[in-house]
């Protein structure tokens, strides 16, 4: 039987990292499945998730712990029988003037509708012409089959207004995954 680990890893950034990892992963047996990574403000941080068979689990985890030796933090988790309901898959694309509690006001808004954020993505910019720092985030959005989106859309249109920042929530099309990028 197959298990699913997830790996929250960070520590300071330079080359090999990745490497390190997938390494001890491939000697356990590991098949990498999917992962995110980003350098930030000097230090390196992922999220992976393998796929091992459950008995080499408690060696798997074993051997990635032995980064921490070479300066990787990291945190596992056993992941859990995927819960697959009914949803629509919508993307959410946000631009503005940068200022704290952006994230927070929508994350507010899409939670008090039930819709979870299944991949955001958010950077700071400097305006082309202004130089001003801009704020860009792109979202992965489950919404329940059974919310109402024409409100969800209303009540982040509304926020969007209050904020002063533009944001589009497009629906992805059934069997085309949105891609955070």
């Amino acid at each position: 039987m197959k298990t699913s680990l997830i790996l929250t890893l960070i520590g300071p950034d330079r080359p090999g990292l990745v490497s390190a990892v997938s390494a001890r992963a491939s000697q356990c047996g590991a098949n990498w499945m999917e992962s995110r990574m980003a350098h930030l403000a000097g230090q390196f941080a992922g999220v992976v998730r393998l796929e091992a068979d459950t008995a080499a689990l408690e060696t798997l985890e074993a051997a990635l712990r032995g980064l921490e030796s070479e300066g990787l933090r990291v945190a596992i988790a056993r992941g859990g029988p995927l819960a697959v309901a009914a949803a629509q898959r919508v993307c959410l694309d946000l631009v503005g003037h940068d200022r704290p509690g952006i994230v927070r006001e929508i994350s507010t808004v899409l939670a008090h509708h039930g819709v979870s954020i299944e991949a955001l993505e958010t950077a700071c910019e400097s305006a082309s012409m202004s130089g001003e720092t801009l704020f860009r985030a792109r979202a992965e959005l489950s919404v329940p089959a059974a919310a109402d989106l024409a409100g969800i859309r209303a009540d982040l249109e509304a926020l969007a207004n209050e904020l002063m920042v533009d944001l589009a929530l497009d629906e992805v099309p059934a069997g085309n995954p949105a891609t955070a990028a």
